[in-house]
């Protein structure tokens, strides 16, 4: 019966309706994929069915699919919102159940843990040390709320140069209070175990030998033994010590902290021209640092800085893929679940194999087009119109038939 087929062309439009309107009401949700209904007609066929004159029974909804293409990147002003330029889907453990998103709204919870709007910890390969990552299982991200602990100098390294026409001092006994007993001085700011900063103070006093000066070494005004010679070769290049490296003595310090064992780095010193001059000073010893802000970088390694200048690697963002991504179950709040039609997870990491980048402080847009969708809405209106004209036909045929004599 033609009332048969046309109800199921309006049970499809409406159907087709339903989906427009979902995407069109989710066309600011970040990391939305819109869908798209899929129809198949219905035909009946049988044993003893005339197919040659069937002439079908309508239609019906086969399926709603995901359309897992790229959505726009907008910049944001959180360095924890997060997208990704290409392939892969975020991690996420909501209660030890793993879902997948391409929703980068991150934040932190109370724990420090790095989480969704819902709860669920964003998942990473912790860090193993010297660059290196374990990606094996991955765990709950936790941003560190602690201080970054000091560090001890030991080595200062300086980049200068002292002059070839120097002269020895008028005064041959060095007093660091009288400039006449020394040429030239440079300073630096070192840290002991416990991050308390001293001055180290590096006196040039010019040998009677050619190319040849002596150091003396102060630290907070405490000379410090282990001073030797640095002498040039005759093109000004350095000589000895031969590595650069000339080691000091233990200095204790009045903190309470651990002896300062130091070494003066003089490996780029030189001795050319008429004038002293200090290119570089700089030593690999910091003070306390607190948390300033986290950072992420394009292949999805998430850092903590501090206001000593260093950062500290937490993690390494996982990222998972499959072989069919439109098989993927829905859970809502636009979050995905694993199911047999779309394989099982493949994990790996940003920037390798099948997964795109992560840019931090982005956050990738619905892929909904809003003017395409209003032209399928109209279509979809259209055709339910068609199939009501329809029943209203076949109506009209019926009413023929009824009141024939």
């Amino acid at each position: 019966m033609p009332f048969a087929i046309a109800l199921s062309g309006l049970n499809a439009a409406s159907a087709d309706l339903e989906v427009t309107a979902n995407n069109v009401a989710n066309v600011n949700t970040n990391g939305f994929k819109e869908s798209r209904a899929q129809f198949a007609e219905v035909f009946a066929v049988g044993t003893q069915s005339v197919g040659s004159s069937a002439s079908g029974s309508g239609v019906r909804l086969s399926s709603v699919a995901q359309q897992f293409t790229q959505g726009n990147i907008d910049f944001t002003d959180n360095a924890l919102d997060l997208a990704i330029g290409g392939e892969g889907f975020f991690v996420l453990s909501d209660n030890g159940a793993r879902t997948y998103t391409r929703a980068g709204a991150f934040g932190v919870d109370n724990q420090g843990y790095v989480t969704n709007a819902q709860g669920a910890r964003l998942q990473s390969y912790p860090f193993a040390g010297n660059g290196l990552f374990n990606t094996g299982t991955p765990t709950d991200l936790q941003l560190t709320t602690g201080a970054n602990p000091p560090s001890a100098t030991t080595v200062s390294n300086f980049g200068l140069n002292l002059p070839a026409n120097a002269t020895t001092p008028t005064n041959p006994v060095f007093d660091p209070a009288d400039p006449a007993s020394f040429n030239h001085t440079t300073s630096v700011t070192i840290y002991d175990s416990l991050g308390a900063a001293h001055t180290a103070t590096v006196y040039f006093i010019k040998d009677a030998a050619p190319n040849t000066w002596n150091t003396e070494v102060e630290i907070d005004g405490t000379a410090v033994a282990g001073s030797t010679q640095i002498t040039f070769n005759n093109d000004g290049s350095l000589n000895t010590p031969a590595s650069g490296n000339m080691t000091l003595a233990a200095y204790t310090p009045s903190t309470g902290a651990a002896d300062i064992a130091m070494d003066l780095n003089f490996s780029t010193a030189t001795q050319f021209g008429s004038n002293f001059g200090v290119n570089s000073l700089s030593q690999d010893g910091y003070t306390t640092g607190r948390l300033t802000g986290v950072s992420v970088d394009a292949e999805g390694v998430v850092f903590a800085r501090f206001t000593n200048g260093q950062s500290t690697s937490l993690g390494k963002l996982a990222l998972a893929n499959f072989v069919n991504p439109q098989g993927l179950q829905q859970l809502g709040d636009t979050n995905w679940g694993q199911s047999f039609a779309s394989g099982d997870a493949l994990l790996g990491e940003a920037g390798t194999a099948s997964f795109g980048n992560i840019q931090s402080g982005a956050l990738e847009a619905s892929n909904v087009d809003l003017t395409a969708q209003l032209v399928q809405m109209i279509t979809a209106q259209r055709n339910f119109q068609a199939n009501a004209q329809m029943i209203s036909t076949a109506d009209t045929v019926t009413q023929t038939v009824i009141n024939i004599r």
